[in-house]
């Protein structure tokens, strides 16, 4: 489906790796160490694509607009810088995936909302990384995603015209950043899409159901 090729991006959290577990269990403790019960993974993992305004929205209901969110959210932060790689995991097929994207010759990358604060440890901490050629976080550039910045960066330091990168995300914005940067999208339809999202409505140029269906979209299976 897709031609002429040289690069595929990743957005991070729900499209390569599964952190909902980390993410979850940083908000969790926020509870039991203020003596609330404990919820359930199943309540976090929904909300995990939203970071630490999801998580904190899980376990105590409040938005960045409360006057304590700013606490918590720094709370959460070091929760969460303490554990990060100790229950995250690959999507199943993502390895292979990433393997044959680079026999094909293909560069990949990733680019995310996620701090740099995080980005950087957490990759660096798990294999699937070491072939990546670019890896841009939320703040490499001053604007994050739905801004095609980051997109744009990512291109860049491939030394590729965006239009022959695809990005793949499993995020409304993810599809509004790459159809911002000239990219083909494509909607990852098993990551973590919340209660309501409805990826048929993002406008992506192809939608899979498991990681190794973009091999298809690749004319690589």
């Amino acid at each position: 489906m897709f031609n002429n090729i040289a690069a595929v991006l990743f957005d991070l959290d729900g499209t390569l790796i599964d952190s909902a577990p980390d993410l979850g269990a940083a908000a969790d403790k926020m509870r039991t160490d203020r003596g609330l019960e404990s919820l359930p993974l199943a309540l976090y993992r929904p909300m995990a694509g939203a970071g630490a305004r999801g998580m904190i929205a899980i376990a105590f209901g409040l938005t960045p607009d409360d006057a304590s969110f700013a606490d918590l959210k720094e709370e959460f932060f070091r929760n969460y810088e303490s554990r990060m790689t100790e229950n995250t995991s690959v999507f199943d097929g993502v390895a292979e995936l990433i393997a044959q994207i680079s026999q094909a010759g293909l560069k990949w990358g990733v680019v995310t909302n996620k701090s740099a604060r995080f980005t950087i440890p957490l990759t660096k901490a798990m294999p699937l990384f070491n072939t990546a050629q670019t890896i841009i976080s939320g703040d490499t550039t001053p604007h994050a995603k739905p801004h095609p910045a980051p997109l744009l960066e990512a291109a860049r330091q491939l030394d590729l015209a965006p239009e022959r990168c695809i990005y793949v995300g499993d995020d409304e914005r993810d599809v509004v950043a790459g159809r911002a940067a000239g990219m083909p999208t494509v909607a990852a339809a098993y990551g973590y899409l919340g209660k309501t999202a409805d990826t048929g409505g993002w406008k992506a140029d192809a939608t899979i159901a498991k990681p190794s269906a973009l091999l298809n979209l690749l004319r690589m299976a």
